[in-house]
């Protein structure tokens, strides 16, 4: 859990160094200042709100305990025994065995479950996902990711302002070498602060996994579970939705191939499950 947690705090670093530097070169304070203000801006608002426009776009429909007293009664066990509130429960109309977590911090925190995943996993295979899910909340993982999409966000606009000038400024009073150091910084610097980001968003499943194995002292049923759902959701990948919320979801529910698979937001299933039966209790 710790070498997580530091693996994650370096990653951090490495894309504040990288934003810093863009900035550096491109604006001095001044123009870092401006990106970063208008980047903080949208993460804000993310933060805020991104609980309520995800569950909308995954049509959740939330759910009380005489709905789905099994369900409910899995959450409210871990969340107690993880010493967290109680989170909202909603479910999703889909298939697609998967489950996600979200809310800005532990008490306006939210579970979601596929019906899917209902019909899929047993009770313990199910108390081990909603396990994952609570480990989100209670890692903060949401803060973190807000953190690391901010960082990102002003690097995009940095670089997008390095395509600017290149094209319409770089020409009259720059030298070769100064628009060689441009062009690197608008093509360069997205995509390496992506690969930092995605390499956080797994940090963070990991972590996750340990955690919520942790917490109901049973890694094999999230290790069985997260067998089950990659099989499944091969078979039955979401219809809806938006791939760019991937890494909400304990596993990815859209159908991911070729180049896809290595800007996954998730780890190989192999090496989770693997962490996870290697674990001691």
């Amino acid at each position: 859990m710790i070498k997580n947690q530091i693996k994650t705090v370096v990653l951090l670093g490495a894309l504040t160094g990288l934003l810093l530097g863009a900035g550096q070169f491109l604006g001095g304070r001044q123009g870092l200042f401006i990106g970063l203000f208008f980047a903080l801006v949208m993460n804000f608002g993310s933060y805020w709100f991104s609980d309520k426009i995800v569950l909308a776009m995954y049509r959740a429909k939330e759910v009380k305990k005489k709905d789905s007293p099994k369900l409910y009664n899995i959450i409210k066990e871990i969340a107690e025994d993880a010493q967290l509130p109680m989170p909202k429960v909603y479910i999703i109309p889909t298939e697609n065995p998967n489950a996600f977590a979200t809310g800005r911090n532990p008490t306006h925190a939210a579970v979601a479950v596929t019906h899917g995943i209902l019909g899929l996993l047993n009770k313990e295979e199910l108390k081990g996902v909603l396990a994952h899910e609570m480990a989100h909340v209670k890692n903060r993982d949401t803060l973190i990711q807000a953190v690391a999409a901010t960082i990102a966000g002003v690097i995009s606009y940095l670089a997008f302002f390095a395509r600017f000038a290149a094209i319409f400024g770089g020409g009259r009073d720059r030298d070769g070498g100064e628009m060689f150091q441009l062009l690197a910084l608008a093509i360069l610097t997205p995509i390496i602060a992506t690969i930092i980001q995605l390499a956080i968003s797994r940090s963070r499943e990991y972590l996750a996994d340990e955690t919520g194995a942790k917490t109901i002292k049973n890694p094999e049923a999230l290790a069985s579970a997260l067998e089950k759902l990659h099989r499944g959701t091969k078979r039955n990948p979401l219809r809806f939705g938006s791939p760019a919320t991937s890494s909400l979801f304990i596993v990815n529910p859209f159908s991911a191939k070729g180049m896809m698979n290595l800007m996954s937001t998730h780890p190989p299933m192999e090496k989770r499950v693997k962490k996870l039966r290697g674990m001691e209790i």
